[in-house]
């Protein structure tokens, strides 16, 4: 089976993709087991802060009406591993997409350390009251921590999508990471978490694209460099530190800047183009951006057809990551907080 069959069917809810142990015995399983207490042990003993300041506040100082971004999902949308708000995803973004719209931004944290996709549906319904004009979603390690069937955790990312779509908001998600990346998680038990995260992030692509909204692959957020680098881990070894979460904002902004419109056309020039691999059946662009960090996967048309032979259409592309503000700056560009 094809890593693109694969997705379509964790996507599709047509299979259980347990992780692929197959024919593992009881002593295997056993060692897999006593892994994932033991990581998860080395990484709560290291885990003393609590969240940082939501950095919730209008940001920018242009003409207009804010626009409003809203973060969802889990401990890596929160920013956990950092002290202060302005090292945070969300108001790395909103500082950045300010100087972009030359509009204020307005700025609403609802994500939750420790969610799972399940939880989503309550977060939604918060956004919503907050009519978003882009929510950006960071989900799924612990759904693959849980060890959630990957069927039920995609359904219910796809529903939270639908739903914002379909009241007004463009959506961009931040897939599942690669956990393979997590120095705590021992082998063959890291082996195995980067294949689950991997599907996960696949079969996320597809149910995103399919309810309206665009992916974006965090893979290991700067490939095999963080991976190497352990000053983009927090002191948990689990979490980004402020470096590695800056990485990761700024792989989410092109995305998050081009669903509102006000990405520059200028800052994609000389980039290699993908020509004819750039549209793909959404299965193969799915399976393609799991492993290739920054990928962003939407739906497209091809002779104005939305589904081929194959199932529908997407586009992927790759976009060279912006310089954000630093957090000093995006602290200065900060008008109104409000939590």
């Amino acid at each position: 089976m094809t890593r693109a069959s694969t997705a379509w069917r964790l996507a599709t809810g047509a299979a259980y993709g347990g992780g692929g142990l197959g024919l593992a015995g009881a002593a295997m399983v056993a060692l897999l087991r006593a892994q994932a207490r033991s990581a998860r042990r080395r990484v709560e003993s290291r885990t003393t802060q609590s969240d940082p300041p939501s950095g919730d506040g209008i940001y920018g100082r242009g003409r207009g009406k804010p626009i409003v971004l809203t973060v969802l999902g889990d401990s890596s949308a929160v920013g956990l591993g950092v002290e202060r708000s302005a090292e945070t995803p969300g108001v790395l973004l909103a500082a950045a997409l300010a100087e972009l719209a030359e509009r204020p931004v307005r700025l609403v944290r609802l994500a939750v350390s420790g969610a799972e996709s399940y939880e989503l549906e309550e977060q939604v319904d918060k956004a919503l009251v907050e009519h978003p004009d882009v929510v950006m979603i960071m989900i799924g390690a612990n759904d693959v921590t849980s060890r959630t069937r990957p069927t039920v955790s995609v359904r219910h990312l796809r529903d939270a999508v639908r739903r914002l779509v379909d009241g007004g908001a463009e959506v961009v998600v931040g897939t599942c990471p690669d956990l393979g990346t997590i120095r705590p998680i021992g082998q063959p038990l890291r082996l195995l978490a980067r294949r689950w995260s991997r599907q996960l992030a696949a079969a996320q692509t597809i149910a995103v694209v399919e309810a309206g909204g665009r992916s974006v692959s965090l893979g290991s957020v700067l490939g095999p460099t963080f991976a190497k680098d352990r000053g983009l881990f927090s002191v948990d070894e689990f979490h980004p530190s402020a470096a590695g979460y800056a990485a990761a904002a700024a792989v989410l902004l092109p995305s998050v800047a081009d669903a509102l419109g006000v990405w520059p056309a200028t800052a994609d020039r000389g980039l290699r183009n993908l020509r004819r691999d750039t549209v793909r059946p959404v299965a193969r662009a799915a399976a393609h951006a799991a492993g290739r960090t920054g990928t962003e996967v939407q739906a497209t048309e091809v002779r104005g057809s939305e589904t081929g032979p194959r199932g529908p259409w997407a586009r992927l592309r790759r976009r060279r990551p912006p310089d954000l503000p630093t957090p000093d700056q995006a602290e200065r560009a900060e008008q109104a907080p409000v939590g």
